[in-house]
């Protein structure tokens, strides 16, 4: 117990001051979500089974980019302090929607998405049915999931958040057309260990062949987000795709 607290507060310290929390309503369902900085936006999505603070405040990203951008991490739907519906309908694109939304609620126009394994998923879709809204992308942990690809999902039909969020996963499946059709500048960051390189960031790289992918040596899936190099890597890409496109 003694250990915990001690890892907790060390991430704290990293960290920083954390970031303004606030909440709006997509749709009917409760999104709660933090701001920090000013700047060109950028637009953190977390991994299944996480939250804002465990996938980017405890690791000090949000403290990092708000330098130089104004940060918008997001706990999703299911997950942190957001509602968290039951049924497999309320997840998929809707998803994808809420990270829209708030852009709505908060008057932004563009913004760099940065998503985490499940994240990840919603950031590529995201590029495909609102390629307009995107400015660039990070996939950490995270390649090309389509259909023949799926997340492994559960079969019962258990009341349960986080189930049926897994379940609606085949709703943010992409196409191999889709994502040759991709124009939005972006890449992947992903631990040289973790076991969804092969299932998803190698589809990926022979598709698409052209996008850039960083490897984060001796990382697997888990702890690939708490290493500095995923964190200079994010940063390296995010700060230069800033200073290309004009803000507005």
């Amino acid at each position: 117990m003694k250990r915990t607290v001690q890892i907790v507060l060390a991430f704290i310290l990293i960290a920083g001051a954390p970031a303004r929390a606030e909440v709006f309503d997509s749709a009917g369902v409760k999104i709660h979500y933090v701001v920090a900085g000013k700047g060109d936006p950028v637009i953190l999505i977390h991994g299944l089974m996480a939250s804002a603070q465990i996938n980017w405040e405890w690791p000090g990203i949000i403290s990092e980019l708000a330098k130089h951008h104004r940060v918008v991490a997001l706990d999703c739907r299911g997950h942190g302090g957001s509602d968290k519906p039951v049924r497999d309908d309320q997840y998929g694109v809707n998803m994808v929607e809420d990270v829209v939304r708030l852009m709505d609620h908060l008057h932004i126009q563009r913004a760099q998405m940065v998503g985490y394994s499940m994240g990840g998923m919603i950031a590529m879709k995201m590029m495909v049915l609102h390629p307009k809204r995107v400015r660039s992308a990070v996939l950490g942990g995270m390649g090309w999931m389509e259909n023949g690809n799926l997340f492994p999902g559960y079969t019962n039909a258990s009341q349960n958040a986080i189930e049926a969020c897994i379940r609606g996963f085949k709703r943010l499946a992409v196409s191999a057309e889709a994502v040759r059709n991709i124009k939005t500048p972006f890449i992947v960051i992903v631990g040289d260990m973790d076991p969804l390189r092969l299932l998803y960031v190698e589809p990926l790289h022979q598709l698409r062949p052209d996008v850039r992918i960083e490897l984060v040596a001796g990382a697997g899936h888990l702890n690939c987000i708490f290493q500095p190099a995923f964190k200079a890597d994010l940063k390296a890409f995010v700060d230069g795709q800033a200073t290309k496109i004009p803000a507005g």
